[in-house]
């Protein structure tokens, strides 16, 4: 069903999106690997070109001009983007044995404007600009990510702003677009996970991205009814993500 779909993967040069990006190519589709490190998105375009037809996007999602530079490029080259995975952030990684951010009272401003900026405005330029691509095509999927923090102990209030605020804007751009046949979910890993930049030890006792499955091939072939869900993987099957305690 996505064999000839072009997915633009933000943050998609290791962890989660790159798990998404190699899930999706081997569904058939294009991919573009879009990284603020553009040795990264090189090198796991280059690795998932075995699969599908790969493009390398050097992507800063904190700059709209950049953006706006980036889809256009995609455009230019592979015709169009049907699919874009919001998936680039700052994550606090609590659970890696990383420390705890600042409470708010000693949270520097430059750190707070950097997971903001990352993560919700990221967001919300990518969303912004990938609508006119997707009207293009007469439809398409955004997925963005969404993860959990609790209030206890404190840190992940920075964190769970910008990602409370991804899920209500996902609710309402989705109800936006709909009328141009666009699906707009949010998706939640739901359980910690490791990837490649995580400590041994961390490694030892998570899984690691593998735990998602086809998670990402899923959403982007979820009917247009779906959208403005939140959804977690579970057996196989996207499922509605379960409100968070705490």
């Amino acid at each position: 069903m996505l064999k000839g779909k072009i997915a633009v993967v933000t943050g998609g040069g290791q962890g989660i999106g790159k798990h998404a990006a190699k899930t999706l190519a081997e569904a058939g589709a294009k991919i573009v690997v879009a990284d603020i490190n553009q040795d990264l998105a090189e090198a796991t375009a280059a690795e998932l070109s075995a699969f599908s037809e790969t493009m390398a996007v050097a992507l800063d999602v904190r700059n709209e001009d950049d953006v706006q530079r980036a889809f256009g490029a995609v455009t230019s080259r592979l015709g169009g983007i049907d699919i874009l995975v919001n998936n680039a952030g700052v994550v606090p990684h609590f659970s890696w044995g990383v420390p705890r951010w600042p409470s708010i009272s000693d949270m520097p401003l430059e750190f707070w404007d950097r997971v903001i900026r990352t993560n919700l405005y990221g967001t919300f330029f990518c969303t912004k600009h990938v609508i006119p691509h997707l009207k293009e095509r007469k439809g398409g999927h955004i997925v963005n990510l969404f993860g959990g923090g609790g209030t206890k102990p404190p840190g992940a209030l920075a964190y769970m702003v910008t990602k409370n605020g991804i899920r209500t804007f996902t609710h309402f751009v989705a109800e936006e677009v709909r009328d141009s046949n666009i699906c707009v979910v949010t998706f939640s890993p739901r359980v910690p996970i490791a990837t490649e930049t995580a400590s041994e030890t961390a490694r030892d006792k998570l899984p690691g991205p593998g735990i998602l499955g086809n998670a990402f091939v899923l959403a982007a072939e979820l009917p247009l009814a779906s959208s403005g869900q939140c959804l977690a993987y579970e057996e196989g099957k996207l499922v509605p993500e379960k409100p968070m305690e705490g």
